[in-house]
């Protein structure tokens, strides 16, 4: 036994208990790949303290970012707060990311929290998430957030992080997609890139042989208990607590499934209210949201007006941030002699400390099914505890999330078994359905964040989750006619929903719409049913009802005596491709000493995060990055109604004085002022260093760096749909017509005469300045690689976001 991590575990955990001997070896020898340990032994809490013990001792193979992906939103809360209760013993939690210590973020939609932790890639942090959340940025589509940070949340996530995928027996899709990541990574060799570690009670190192991580495969390490570990009587109370196994004659079928499943649902009612003692708690676990909804609807109704009547809770993932919380407490402070009954999807089958007398489960995987006998008896606190599982028939639509074939498979075991004891059960042996597999075709495609012609990107989610999950996020508003004045959703109001379930209560409300931000047009836009996407935010009407404060999201619901009502939240204005927030901070500065300013972050940043082979690119691209902020376009924008404009007009400036002011860049002509709509100064920027700057072999990856530095001008480079051009035959794009003029201007060392802009790059094939622009983008994603090229661009992009934030002294966010 380590000593000293036996201290460090125990002040974490606030217990005399030494740590289990799996726990320590983590903590001690070098990361595995995969940790097959039975469930309730602490997992979380082996994981989370050995990569906090190892960077506190400057292990060099544990990544500064700990990444924890959950199968379910469920679990993130809990997870969480047990986190953040460890470090704060520890006294090394950072309430605030610019804080010394450890800071601890959720990514799980909403504004809140996809902002400050990407400003510090140098320090320490831990993000937990779903994998809806954490693999569609991983994927460079992140959900709920906007599309131009999807670059730096992409470079964040595969540079220098320890990914930890949980319960993967829960992951579905995601599973095969995290396998696909991990081999994306170790094909590139890339000194500091991610790594991952696969968590379950269940494991099957089969399902990790997908197709680019086969050839790993036989090198992956996986931990387990020893032999002495599972003879031990911390492990054997919990190996042989007493869970009896009964099969009910409830069986959900095609005759009892109609009408909402009425009758299988008023059976299993019965069965529960006989078999609840009032003493302990009872669970029921269903896998699907509607069956939930519904036996909890018919348990409320049996039960109302019942002296010592049971305590209801309801457990799935289409409720709000706001009421999930409030539900992931109570059923944290559950005791083992509450009177309380617990209806959950499998949301609650791993990861939730819950333990129950009486447990009622469907049918499901056998992976599965040895996960929620796990909350059952689950520390042997009950001297007797039983089981009973409900049959589903094969063929027709009752079997999904699953596969016949999977529920066939734990039907035959179970039929042999009396108990399942974890002493008992038979290893898991089952293999992964059919998945659509990401590969590295597909994955450098989604490196491009531009959306199609049609205005939509690839569709991610069968990489991500199985069909009928919620890849959708809703939110409530109180408007009447049109939503002009509403901002930006924060966490507590977001509700993910499925597409299916969205399109109809769209569908059942008369054909209403719902609201998505349209960021060129600058307005919310009207959505169909037909024209639902995955990973759309859309705003929803409160009038128009789709939520029960005690059942979540319910596809045509509406309560007309109490109708909903939307959160009280403080929101922000959304963003738009013409933004440009950074440049009207409230103070001037001018265009040299920004880019000055700029380039010294550059160099601090890259010496902060050990970047050397990039500096020169990254440096060279940060003191050219906002060159383009000469053109005429800009300025007019910059000065457009600053009283001082006059006095400023000789000079030439990187920021403005109009505090949070955005408005169209204008420029002045003969027929007057031109709106150009989407103008672009970073365009103009990589224009010119196509012009002027240094010809070496890193001069079209320093172009692309200063293009990238907003998100907006990366890979392609066309005119946008709406963009109106000069009514010539000369190119456009951005704002930026061929035959502009930048006048002359000095910064650094650096003189540059006055400049007319070309667009040739635009036209495939070579033309006059060289190969086309997508022609040289490809090339640098083939020799740099996508989490190299990414990991470039974030750099530039975070100095710039520093500095501009010290131009004001306060957060850039």
């Amino acid at each position: 036994m380590d000593n000293e991590y036996m201290a460090f575990f125990q002040a974490a955990l606030d217990t005399k208990d030494a740590p289990y001997s799996y726990q320590t070896r983590l903590a001690t020898e070098p990361w595995p790949e995969l940790l097959d340990i039975p469930t309730g032994l602490g997992k979380t809490a082996a994981v989370v303290l050995a990569w906090l013990y190892k960077r506190r001792n400057a292990d060099p193979g544990t990544p500064r970012r700990l990444v924890y992906c959950l199968p379910m939103r469920v679990l993130v809360e809990q997870t969480h707060d047990n986190i953040v209760d460890w470090l704060k013993r520890l006294n090394c939690f950072a309430d605030t990311v610019e804080e010394k210590g450890i800071s601890v973020h959720r990514l799980m939609g909403g504004e809140a929290d996809t902002r400050s932790w990407v400003e510090y890639p140098e320090k320490d942090m831990i993000l937990i998430g779903t994998q809806d959340m954490l693999l569609s940025r991983a994927l460079m589509r992140g959900y709920g957030m906007s599309r131009y940070r999807w670059p730096i949340d992409f470079a964040l996530l595969h540079n220098d992080a320890l990914w930890v995928f949980d319960e993967v027996q829960l992951m579905g899709a995601g599973l095969p997609a995290s396998t696909q990541l991990e081999a994306f990574r170790r094909r590139t060799d890339m000194p500091g890139s991610a790594k991952s570690l696969w968590v379950s009670a269940t494991l099957n190192r089969q399902w990790f042989n997908s197709i680019d991580l086969r050839p790993y495969l036989d090198s992956l390490q996986s931990l387990t208990l020893s032999e002495q570990e599972i003879q031990g009587s911390a492990v054997s109370k919990r190996r042989e607590a007493v869970k009896q196994l009964c099969q009910t004659g409830v069986v959900l079928d095609a005759e009892t499934s109609k009408g909402g499943a009425k009758t299988y649902l008023e059976a299993l009612t019965e069965n529960i209210l006989e078999a609840h003692s009032g003493d302990a708690p009872t669970l029921v676990i269903l896998n699907n949201v509607q069956r939930c909804q519904g036996l909890y609807e018919k348990l409320a109704k049996r039960l109302k007006g019942q002296a010592n009547a049971p305590e209801l809770l309801l457990v799935h993932s289409r409720f709000r941030q706001a009421e999930r919380t409030a539900i992931n407490q109570r059923i944290l402070g559950i005791s083992p002699d509450d009177n309380v009954v617990v209806i959950a999807t499998q949301a609650i089958e791993a990861g939730v400390d819950i333990s129950s007398r009486v447990m009622f489960s469907e049918l499901a995987p056998w992976s599965s099914m040895v996960q929620r006998f796990g909350r059952c008896n689950r520390a042997g606190e009950y001297d007797e505890a039983q089981v009973y599982w409900l049959d589903i028939m094969s063929g027709g639509k009752l079997s999904p999330p699953y596969t016949d074939d999977e529920l066939g498979d734990a039907r035959d075991i179970l039929g042999r078994l009396e108990s399942v004891t974890a002493a008992d059960l038979p290893a898991v042996k089952n293999t992964l359905p059919l998945y659509q597999v990401i590969r590295r075709k597909d994955f450098l495609e989604l490196f491009n964040t531009d959306p199609d012609l049609s205005g939509f990107d690839i569709d991610i989610s069968p990489w991500i989750r199985d069909g009928g999950t919620p890849p959708v996020q809703v939110f409530w508003r109180d408007f009447s006619d049109t939503p002009d004045e509403e901002g930006a959703p924060l966490r507590d109001e977001l509700c993910p929903v499925s597409i299916g379930q969205i399109k109809i209560h769209l569908k059942k409300r008369n054909g209403l719409a719902a609201f998505a931000w349209d960021a060129l047009g600058r307005q919310w836009s009207t959505v169909s049913a037909d024209n639902v996407r995955p990973g759309m935010t859309l705003m929803l009407r409160c009038a128009e009802g789709g939520y029960d404060l005690a059942r979540g999201f319910i596809a045509g619901y509406l309560n007309k005596k109490q109708p909903l009502s939307a959160l009280e939240v403080v929101t922000e204005t959304q963003a738009a491709y013409d933004d440009d927030r950074r440049s009207l901070p409230g103070c001037a500065v001018t265009l040299a000493q920004h880019l000055t300013d700029v380039r010294t972050e550059a160099e601090n940043l890259c010496d902060l995060v050990g970047e050397s082979s990039g500096r020169s690119c990254v440096t060279q691209a940060a003191q050219w990055h906002d060159v383009g902020k000469a053109h005429r376009a800009f300025q007019t924008m910059l000065l457009n109604n600053d009283e001082k404009a006059a006095e400023k007009e000789s000079e030439l400036w990187a920021k403005g004085e109009a505090k949070g002011r955005s408005c169209y860049a204008v420029c002045g002509g003969t027929a007057g002022f031109t709106e150009r709509r989407h103008f672009r100064h970073e365009l103009v920027s990589l224009l010119v260093w196509l012009e002027h700057g240094d010809r070496d072999e890193h001069h079209n990856l320093i172009a692309y760096l200063i293009a990238a530095h907003h998100g907006k001008v990366r890979m392609g480079l066309r005119a946008l749909p709406d963009e109106q051009g000069p009514g010539d035959t000369r190119r456009f794009a951005r704002g930026v017509w061929e035959g502009d003029s930048l006048p002359a201007l000095c910064f650094a060392d650096e003189q540059l005469p006055e400049t007319m802009l070309r667009l040739d790059i635009m036209e495939l094939g070579d033309g006059a300045m060289g190969a086309s622009w997508s022609t040289r983008t490809q090339r640098l994603l083939q020799h740099h690689g996508p989490f190299r090229l990414a990991w470039l661009e974030t750099l530039v992009r975070l100095a710039d976001w520093r500095v501009s934030a010290r131009y004001i002294g306060e957060d850039s966010a």
